[in-house]
C-alpha cells in the first residue's frame, strides 16, 4: 500500500485547510459539505455525540465559531482513497487545549469526513 502518495496527500491537505477556514469563518454551508451525507457519518464533539449528517449539521447551526490555532497537524493517506487528519488546537481566548481526529474517504463527489472526534486535552493528566 502506498502511504502519503503526493497527489492524494496534497488533495486531503487542501481539503483539511479548507475545512479549517470554513470552521474559523463559521461557514456552516461549507462545513456541512465536508462531512459525508450519510446516516453512518459520526462526529464526537466537545459536548455532543452526533450520529448521521443531519445531526452533525444541526450542531453546527446552533454554534458560533471560536478562534483557535493548530499545531502538530499530521495528515496521512493510505492508498489513493483513505486518509486521517489529526491535530492539536488551542482556543485563542481561553487558551484551552484540545485534539481533533478525522477520517477522510474519497467518494465520487470528492474527499469527505466520515468520522471525527474532538476532545479537550489536559496535559497534567
Amino acid at each position: 500500500m502506498d502511504i502519503n502518495r503526493t497527489g492524494p496527500l496534497a488533495e486531503v491537505t487542501a481539503a483539511f485547510e479548507a475545512y479549517e477556514q470554513a470552521l474559523m469563518s463559521n461557514d456552516v454551508e461549507a462545513l456541512d459539505g465536508f462531512f459525508r451525507r450519510d446516516p453512518l457519518t459520526i462526529r464526537y464533539g466537545l459536548g455532543e455525540n452526533s450520529y448521521g449528517h443531519d445531526a452533525i449539521a444541526a450542531v453546527r447551526r446552533a454554534r458560533a465559531a471560536e478562534a483557535r490555532s493548530l499545531e502538530k497537524t499530521v495528515i496521512t493517506t493510505y492508498g489513493a482513497d483513505a486518509a486521517t487528519a489529526d491535530t492539536l488546537f488551542t482556543r485563542t481566548q481561553s487558551g484551552r487545549e484540545g485534539r481533533q481526529s478525522q477520517t477522510w474517504i474519497r467518494f465520487d463527489e470528492g474527499w469527505r469526513i466520515v468520522s471525527a472526534h474532538v476532545s479537550w486535552f489536559d496535559p497534567a493528566n
